[in-house]
């Protein structure tokens, strides 16, 4: 059985800053970060083992490359601590996530940092967009395409009208609660923006269509971003526990996990649903796996959510992917309230990546830190009730590489 992963806790940049506008180069987004967390969690530099950096596209926003030696740059102390750069579209965080808890369950190290970050507002949207492209397969999806990616969550929109059928008012539901909930997140890059449902349906200039169906309010934005977050084994968890004056079993762990990867191009994944109750079966075995390893029969062992709702399209297909309703009953979960922070399965209380923001390499960390606040019950104003065991699901590129962690205490 593989030794327990504990999460001691994190920090988060403001995702509503312009690092650009600021003048501040790329490792000053990594500095705050992992200095923030160090202060937050009160634990001294000369202690983290090992760490693990999640980033997309360093090298075409910020012609930067050998991440994982800019950790090194944070603090004298780290000259030396062994690194490395993780990479897998919009799944970069998660995927050092999961490298550095293999090396704690490998006993290699007992504590260990984790960043996720990307500074993308360095480029006119355009570029920035066509920069994204290369999470997809760039010559065959998004060369010479402007806005690939909402064009492919468009289709995957499509695909659900197709089987099920999807009316774009429950998308437009979906934008107008992650809207509402950033309004609680201090962090979150959306919080003073305006948004209703009225808003997101409307079909006028004021939101224009980006991909299909997909319009502005379906979107998340462009966003400049960090997130740290420390992994811990039981001994270093139980030492930093008596250390706070708490017990072992106050310190959340990570309960299960998933990962899979499937096919790049977003025609091949949907040709190979075809006839599938799922239309991303990948991505319900991601969330299953999470569950069986976790000892969890079903989503109803959860008490809330931090999905990956690049769109809005995204976000309702992981409402059934996570068995919430029946596959293609999406809709029902939206009509019902369910999603609601107060609702029967809270999904994304941060704001989720529409309203909190999407950093493209730091999102998967972000999620599980703001999974950490919640069964820590440190959220704040976006605090669910009672919350002892929250699920992520983090997605890399159209819906292909997919990761999910169970955390909770």
């Amino acid at each position: 059985m593989a030794a327990d992963v504990y999460v001691l806790g994190g920090y988060q940049t403001d995702f509503g800053r312009n690092w650009t506008k600021e003048n501040k180069h790329f490792s000053a987004l990594m500095r705050e970060a992992v200095l923030g967390a160090l202060e937050r969690c009160d634990i001294a530099p000369e202690e983290i083992q090992s760490a693990h950096v999640g980033n997309f596209a360093a090298e075409l926003y910020c012609m930067q490359g050998h991440l994982g030696a800019f950790f090194t740059e944070v603090h004298p102390a780290f000259s030396g601590v062994p690194t490395g750069r993780h990479e897998a579209a919009c799944a970069s965080g998660s995927i050092a996530l999961l490298a550095a808890g293999a090396e704690i369950e490998a006993g290699r190290y007992d504590l260990q940092a984790v960043v996720g970050i990307e500074q993308m507002k360095t480029v006119s949207a355009a570029e920035g967009g066509a920069f994204l492209g290369t999470a997809a397969w760039y010559e065959e999806e998004a060369k010479d395409i402007e806005f690939p990616f909402p064009k492919l969550f468009g289709r995957l929109g499509d695909e659900y009208d197709k089987r099920y059928g999807l009316k774009d008012e429950y998308l437009a539901e979906i934008s107008k609660i992650n809207y509402e909930n950033a309004k609680l997140n201090p962090n979150a890059q959306t919080r003073t923006w305006y948004m209703n449902k009225e808003h997101a349906l409307c079909r006028t200039e004021d939101n224009p269509a980006v991909g299909g169906r997909v319009r502005i309010a379906d979107c998340s934005q462009v966003t400049d971003g960090a997130a740290c977050i420390f992994l811990a084994s039981a001994e270093y968890a139980e030492r930093y526990a008596k250390g706070m004056g708490k017990k072992l079993s106050d310190i959340p762990k990570l309960k299960g996990w998933g990962h899979h990867t499937a096919r790049l191009r977003f025609s091949d994944k949907v040709a190979e649903s075809e006839g599938a109750e799922y239309v991303l079966p990948h991505v319900r075995s991601t969330i299953t796996d999470a569950l069986s390893r976790a000892g969890m029969a079903d989503v109803n062992a959860i008490d809330g959510i931090e999905t990956h709702d690049c769109f809005t399209t995204s976000e309702y297909m992981a409402i059934d992917h996570f068995g919430i309703t029946k596959p293609g009953e999406s809709w029902k979960a939206v009509e019902e309230g369910w999603l609601e922070i107060d609702g029967k399965h809270p999904i994304n209380p941060s704001g989720g990546l529409i309203g909190a923001g999407h950093p493209v390499g730091a999102t998967g960390v972000r999620q599980l830190l703001d999974g950490y606040l919640q069964v820590t019950e440190q959220a704040g104003d976006y605090q669910v009730e009672g919350a002892k065991n929250f699920q992520t699901l983090n997605i890399g590129g159209s819906g292909t590489t997919s990761v999910s962690f169970i955390i909770g205490k």
